[in-house]
């Protein structure tokens, strides 16, 4: 994976420079500012000033694209596939959370990037550990550059101090990254399930968008196939493998006797991350647990889901007290604001000399509910998922071969998305040369309805015609044969192209004028 500062310096011509021109903010994301230790490596550019002109020559521009030749043969190559963002391994977590977009929002998301001219197809990949965006551009540069545009604006980060941190991949560099998240193995606990799920979600969301359209569709469709096979077919997902199981590892490990027993345990939250935190804490021989939220039923119903183990629900007024009386506290909360200041911790009493005289705040929520600034006080330390890397790394050593054995997979999923895609481009060429056909037809038809005069009644022409577009269909019934393709079989997908091509060449199908194709199309 590269990042967008060494991929602008390769694969764009010049400096990627931002679109001018409004795009409101989302609501519910929040505008934090970024510290200034997480900024100090950024790499600042000076500000480029657009000319007046600029979104006037972006509409001629995008009208130039669309007016050119039918297939890839005769013009500019098709929209790629642009994935652009930030991940764990390459952000911190203080940038993470600004650019974090929640789930009930992604619709809006794509609308707004739908919006930009030259941006036709759009999904939304944000969890605790990554924020990445799925288009397909009608012109590669113009398209990161509105994303990028896009990004700056609803995050608040301006883009100098954002670039430094993202990564940009594009047509099959960005399908196999986004296959490979499906899989688990780009997740920072590899083997993790609960990013699948995540990646069905964006799927799911997507069909009530009119901007995620057939190639994101079909890419995703391809990706969920891809992680599931992963998991079936090899054993990367074996054992505890989440975020909540690391972090239990984590506050375990910290912990000076290694003994849940010995440390009072508070859970802010009671959705899924939490349900997988008490089973691991279950698992390590914790007991009990004070579990707080908004509300009772879902506290309730996580409690019924652990007999064994001995819960405490209490709603959020009572969350300054239940974290005062707790050794380690996890963060698990949808909450889009800290919840726990230093200015709270400060006046609550240390904690017992087993567990150090230290209270543990372990914040697994992105954007982030415990403030950084507690580690300031002498009796407190928090961790956030940033400090998860410290657990994980025999994880990946363990799972090595299952690794490999998931990326053969992963290809062979790609290349039959690949293969879909491909077989696609055949759509135009289709239609292109059913219409040159219909035309030359329908000027015939009516040479020889002049020649023969007045003399045929209405039945006879129609006669006539008929006759003239059954002669037409059965011409066309061979070539438009060679040129469908269910793109299952990329082989076959490869010969149906190499057709397409012929038939472009024979019959002249790239100087069929495409605005004019339609308009006929729609006539007839």
């Amino acid at each position: 994976m590269q990042t967008m500062q060494r991929c602008h310096g390769r694969c764009a011509t010049g400096r990627v420079v931002p679109v001018v021109g409004p795009v409101p903010a989302l609501r519910g994301v929040q505008q934090r500012s970024l510290p200034a230790a997480a900024t100090a490596s950024a790499v600042t550019s000076p500000n480029t000033k657009l000319p007046a002109s600029h979104l006037e020559s972006s509409k001629k521009a995008l009208e130039q694209l669309k007016q050119q030749a039918v297939n890839r043969y005769a013009g500019e190559k098709k929209s790629s596939i642009i994935s652009i963002g930030l991940t764990i391994h390459n952000a911190p977590v203080e940038l993470r959370e600004k650019l974090a977009v929640p789930e009930a929002e992604w619709p809006r998301a794509i609308e707004e990037l739908c919006q930009y001219p030259h941006i036709e197809e759009a999904a939304v990949l944000s969890t605790c550990n990554r924020m990445e965006l799925y288009v397909v551009g009608l012109s590669w540069h113009r398209g990161v550059r509105e994303v990028e545009e896009w990004l700056s604006r609803t995050s608040g980060v301006p883009l100098e101090e954002l670039r430094p941190y993202l990564f940009l991949l594009r047509d099959r560099d960005a399908t196999h990254h986004l296959m490979r998240v499906a899989g688990g193995l780009d997740s920072l606990v590899m083997g993790e399930g609960q990013i699948l799920a995540q990646v069905r979600q964006v799927y799911k969301v997507g069909q009530n968008s009119p901007g995620f359209g057939r190639h994101l569709n079909g890419l995703f469709k391809q990706a969920i196939t891809a992680g599931k096979r992963v998991r079936a077919e090899t054993s990367i997902s074996t054992g505890s493998v989440s975020v909540s199981s690391a972090a239990v590892e984590l506050a375990q490990l910290k912990l000076p006797t290694h003994n849940w027993s010995d440390a009072k345990v508070c859970i802010i939250g009671a959705g899924k991350m939490s349900t997988l935190l008490v089973k691991h804490l279950q698992s390590k021989g914790c007991k009990e647990v004070t579990v707080l939220n908004r509300s009772l039923p879902r506290a309730q119903a996580l409690a019924e889901e652990f007999p064994e183990v001995k819960f405490n629900i209490h709603l959020m007024p009572d969350l300054m007290a239940c974290v005062e009386a707790s050794d380690v506290i996890f963060a698990a909360s949808g909450s889009e604001e800290l919840l726990i200041y230093k200015e709270d911790v400060v006046k609550m009493c240390a904690p017992s000399e087993i567990v150090g005289s230290k209270r543990r705040f372990v914040d697994i929520s992105v954007p982030r509910n415990i403030a950084p600034a507690i580690n300031e006080l002498e009796h407190a330390i928090v961790y956030n998922v940033d400090d998860l890397k410290e657990v994980v790394a025999a994880n990946k050593e363990g799972r090595a071969q299952a690794a490999a054995e998931a990326e053969v997979l992963i290809r062979e999923e790609q290349r039959a998305f690949e293969a879909w895609r491909d077989s696609l481009e055949t759509v135009p060429t289709i239609k292109a040369l059913r219409s040159k056909a219909e035309a030359i037809r329908a000027a015939e038809f009516e040479k020889a309805v002049s020649r023969l005069g007045e003399g045929l009644s209405k039945k006879q022409l129609k006669a006539v015609e008929e006759l003239s577009k059954g002669i037409v269909n059965k011409l066309l019934h061979g070539p438009m044969t060679a040129l469908r393709c269910d793109g299952t079989d990329p082989e076959a997908v490869g010969q149906t192209l190499a057709n397409m091509e012929a038939l472009e060449r024979m019959f002249q199908l790239s100087e069929v004028d495409v605005s004019a194709m339609m308009a006929s199309g729609g006539k007839q």
